[in-house]
């Protein structure tokens, strides 16, 4: 075809940086089938076998099913998800218990999901006033070596499938579960782990470099020309993590973002940084890799990035998500670890930015609104800053776990001094942090965790007031720490420090280091009384305000530590929270059992089997009832925490709450105050407040009794026993009434010379 000689083509015109000219085959560069003739035995990306079989039982591949199942379906449209909604979160269940699959105490060949789907188990929880239960992980964790599964290295936070694991029931004792709480008017709650993965299907495969399964992981295939700068990964295992040399040089080949902000979990010689090299793998396409992966936290826990072209860990994350409320039955889902979804390479010579990252809650407001679409809730367990905690509960998960206070009652406890925790509840209502969108929770599977990161992070150069001075925000949360280190590890030997993250302890083997109990055989009978009594002052305080409460089984039944002997090998890699993990038996179903059948050995409580508390008035249980009946007859769950006001002795606490349900235009709603004394002796008070009106009535509810009238100081009097809690309801003045005693006029008799 002709052409003007001066309209020059492109095929005609030569520039230096133009491509020569490409076959077929180059254009195909990459994606021409390749055979190979392999042992079927074999456990690489050689044997077809092998990667079909790990593909089969792939979260990635059970979410894109799921996702099939209900894209285009009318159910995807009938719930409102925008925005958070806590007091509807609470209104479904408020109070709850959170159990830990391997610890429960069974009948012999029962699971451990059969055993929560006891009808005689939610009769007992109804009797108390429990209203849902948080199942904890049930589902296969930990990871896979060549056809091999291997164990959880976190307590089953390392999933590795959509699978219940055989060792806690199946699915059908999952359904019925669901089906018996909602005949009681309860939920189940289950758990998901945005963050990581265990090293299973999902991970092998990405080390396989197998279609999009790398695309799940912040990982980064490092070239063989720089191997050297890898360490040898040590015989038996599959990779190892970098020190901080390494670390720096990947990074500044560009390879790896560098270091981060923190190093959760910081161990000498174990984990230095938050990166590790894998050993050599032999990908599908028989080429031999070599990764650096992420991980926040343990080095089995590779973490998920969800800012990949491929978006396969949002992808995985959402198929988990419906899995368990599409199939399961659960109301709501537990969001793990849910504050480290984003990181970002920083300016030069800083960490880099994986902290209240801004892809972290648009991560979570995916989640969240995902569940909220198909009728569910989220609670986080987000331990940042207050302002992160704000942030993030603007869209994402309902509900936010209670890291705010929970280290600073327990200080409270430790010292009978609430300034501290006073200091962290008005902080928290000034941030714009209410305590009806936190779950109060007593001892979960973790650590009593103290970092303080609010303080010692973004707030570490601002100086508050405390003890009559000014300290920074690093000094204080350094002072804080040394107290409670002091008190409960020092002078107890059977609570241990957890890395840098806080203190392995269960509630009653707390009280017990605060009432002076050096070792475990110091606690006696005679001691039962007295921690039971402080137990129940701190279920006070957890009820007796807005949101969830939660209690544990160790909680239930006054479950102390067990002695670090009978964990040794579980705690040998310097998890030393398992030495709160025992094993206990809710309701008496196994009397004889030293051990749960997950093998976890039995904790000694103090109280009891439930059957057995609730034949009696002065049992932990039966106060728990009693101070639960108070908080569902008077809405507190729901209200509006309106002041933290100064007392007037150090040991007090006192907390105003408007119950108007959340709706603060009702400025009439009626007013509430729960005291607590946090202190082993009897005290004479004050309360005061600017929310008290002058001659209102104040009534115990818990009795019935009229105990007082404010005065025109907006106070009144009070006394409270060691460790007392009382919970008062404020009735209209009384405008003829007297605000206090008239005290007659006495003339004043000058005073004579000699």
């Amino acid at each position: 075809m002709e052409h003007d000689p001066a309209e020059i083509s492109y095929d005609e015109q030569r520039y230096p940086a133009r491509p020569r000219r490409l076959r077929p085959r180059d254009q195909m560069r990459g994606g021409s089938l390749r055979r190979f003739a392999s042992d079927p035995r074999t456990a690489n990306g050689t044997n077809p076998a092998y990667v079909e079989w790990l593909v089969r039982q792939s979260m990635l591949k059970d979410a894109d099913v799921l996702g099939r199942q209900l894209s285009g379906q009318p159910s995807m449209w009938r719930n409102p998800y925008a925005r958070p909604d806590a007091r509807r979160a609470i209104e479904t269940t408020d109070v709850w218990f959170t159990a830990y699959p391997i610890s429960l105490i069974t009948r012999p060949g029962e699971s451990f999901l059969q055993a929560l789907g006891e009808d005689a188990l939610w009769r007992t929880f109804e009797r108390i006033g429990i209203t849902g239960i948080h199942t904890g992980p049930v589902k296969r964790a930990g990871g896979i070596t060549d056809w091999q599964q291997t164990p959880s290295v976190d307590g089953h936070f390392d999933r590795i499938s959509t699978q219940i694991d055989p060792e806690f029931g199946d699915e059908a004792a999952f359904r019925r579960l669901a089906d018996v709480a909602e005949s009681h008017g309860g939920s189940v709650i289950d758990d998901i782990v945005p963050g990581h993965t265990g090293k299973g299907a999902d991970f092998r495969l990405a080390e396989m470099a197998y279609k999009d399964y790398p695309g799940i992981y912040h990982m980064v295939e490092i070239q063989p020309e720089d191997w050297n700068l890898l360490p040898d990964v040590p015989e038996g295992r599959d990779s190892v993590n970098l020190d901080a040399d390494r670390e720096r040089e990947l990074s500044a080949r560009g390879y790896i973002i560098g270091e981060l902000q923190r190093v959760i979990f910081y161990t000498p010689g174990v984990k230095e940084t938050n990166w590790s090299a894998t050993a050599p793998v032999t990908g599908t396409d028989g080429v031999e890799r070599r990764w650096v992966y992420l991980h926040y936290f343990k080095e089995g826990q590779p973490s998920i990035n969800w800012l990949d072209p491929t978006f396969a860990g949002m992808r995985l994350v959402i198929g988990d998500a419906l899995h368990s409320l599409g199939d399961l039955g659960t109301s709501a889902l537990r969001l793990d670890a849910n504050g480290f979804l984003g990181v970002e390479k920083s300016a030069e010579g800083l960490p880099a930015w994986s902290e209240g990252h801004p892809l972290s809650q648009a991560a979570n407001h995916i989640i969240a609104g995902m569940v909220r679409k198909v009728g569910g809730f989220t609670f986080q367990e987000l331990n940042l800053t207050m302002e992160d905690i704000r942030d993030t509960a603007a869209v994402g998960a309902d509900l936010s776990y209670d890291f705010v206070t929970r280290p600073a009652y327990h200080h409270a406890l430790a010292t009978a001094d609430t300034e501290f925790l006073r200091l962290a509840l008005m902080t928290s209502l000034e941030t714009g942090v209410e305590p009806a969108q936190l779950v109060h929770g007593m001892q979960n599977h973790d650590e009593l965790t103290y970092e303080l990161v609010h303080w010692a992070t973004t707030h570490r150069d601002d100086v508050y007031p405390f003890r009559h001075g000014e300290i920074s925000g690093h000094d204080l949360a350094a002072l804080i720490r040394a107290e409670l280190t002091e008190v409960l590890t020092v002078a107890a030997d059977y609570n241990l420090p957890f890395t840098q993250n806080g203190i392995a302890c269960t509630t009653a083997s707390l009280i017990a280091a605060t009432q002076g109990k050096p070792r475990l055989e110091d606690i006696t009978d005679a001691d039962v009384p007295g921690i039971r009594d402080a137990h129940l002052l701190l279920a006070k305080y957890n009820a007796w305000q807005p949101g969830v409460f939660a209690l544990s089984g160790w909680d239930l039944t006054g479950a102390l530590t067990l002695p670090a002997d009978d964990v040794r090998s579980l705690i040998a890699s310097g998890d030393t929270r398992w030495i709160e993990r025992g094993a206990h038996d809710l309701l008496d179903v196994a009397p004889e059992a030293t051990r749960s059948a997950a093998g976890m050995p039995r904790a000694r409580s103090l109280y009891g089997p439930l059957p057995t508390q609730l034949t009696d008035p002065r049992s932990f249980a039966s106060g728990l009832r009693s101070l639960l009946r108070v908080r569902r007859e008077h809405g507190i769950a729901t209200a509006s925490q309106i002041d933290v006001p100064s007392v007037g002795h150090p040991s007090m606490l006192v907390l105003v709450h408007r119950l108007d349900g959340g709706d603060r235009r009702i400025e009439d709603a009626p007013l509430q105050l729960t005291v607590l004394n946090f202190s082993a002796e009897r005290i004479d008070a004050t309360v005061r407040s600017e929310c008290l009106v002058p001659r209102s009535g104040v009534t115990d509810a818990e009795t019935g009794e009229a105990v007082a009238r404010v005065d025109d100081l907006q106070s009144f009097p009070l006394h409270l026993g060691p460790y007392q809690g009382r919970f008062f309801l404020l009735t209209d003045p009384d405008p003829e009434g007297d605000a206090h005693p008239v005290t007659r006029t006495m003339p004043i008799i000058p005073r004579t010379a000699g």
